[in-house]
């Protein structure tokens, strides 16, 4: 990691950090500050309509599946977007589908606690998404920024941080979705590859906080 590189996953890192010093300090954690005292019923979107940041395009939701469902082993997760023709600068990138604009970057898992415990890709059904190749949606994540108010100012540097902290692991998953997304075009040629209910999950990371914290501390040191 480049020095460059480090001081912004050292700052996101101080950002995730306090966001979580203050869910803690009121009694709450991420996602209950995310539910905002709704109700939780599965599969809904939390905050209703999701969070969406109208300067650079950035959206985000928090939702569950049912605990049997084999492809989430987490409490719940993060889903990030990035809708490319807000972005700006954006023009020209490949994607499988003409009638959609919108890019899933990434989810997010987290536990009870509300920390983060995974990362994962998805195939292009599960969001309803524009699927984009895996170099054009790693040059999204610079974009990915989500400020203001809703759900809470902590929340959404949690979110935004996060991507930062996890960056090469990011990249790293993408890459890994295109690689099986074509190894199972190439299996089940008679099968479109992107509405096969079949491929939900395309990659997916464990995750631990307090590890990354370490790292990132031990390379300040270092360096």
């Amino acid at each position: 990691m480049n020095a460059e590189k480090l001081e912004q996953a050292a700052n996101a890192a101080a950002g995730i950090v306090a966001a979580m010093q203050s869910f803690a300090e009121a009694g709450s954690n991420i996602v209950l500050e995310v539910l905002q005292g709704m109700p939780f019923v599965e599969l809904e979107h939390y905050p209703p309509g999701d969070i969406c940041d109208p300067e650079n395009g950035s959206q985000y939701y928090f939702h569950a599946h049912p605990p049997a469902r084999p492809s989430y082993s987490d409490f719940g997760h993060f889903h990030l977007f990035l809708r490319p023709e807000k972005a700006g600068g954006m023009d020209g990138l490949s994607r499988s589908r003409d009638d959609k604009t919108i890019c899933h970057l990434a989810g997010i898992s987290v536990d009870q606690r509300g920390f983060p415990v995974g990362l994962f890709t998805t195939n292009r059904w599960v969001t309803d998404e524009a699927f984009y190749t895996a170099e054009d949606t790693i040059a999204m994540l610079d974009r990915f920024q989500i400020e203001g108010p809703v759900p809470a100012p902590a929340v959404n540097l949690w979110v935004s941080a996060v991507p930062v902290v996890y960056r090469a692991d990011l990249e790293a998953l993408i890459r890994e979705r295109d690689v099986a997304i074509e190894a199972w075009r190439r299996e089940h040629p008679e099968r479109d590859v992107f509405e096969d209910r079949r491929l939900e999950v395309v990659s997916w990371k464990k995750i631990d906080l307090e590890v990354r914290l370490a790292e990132i501390r031990e390379a300040l040191d270092l360096d």
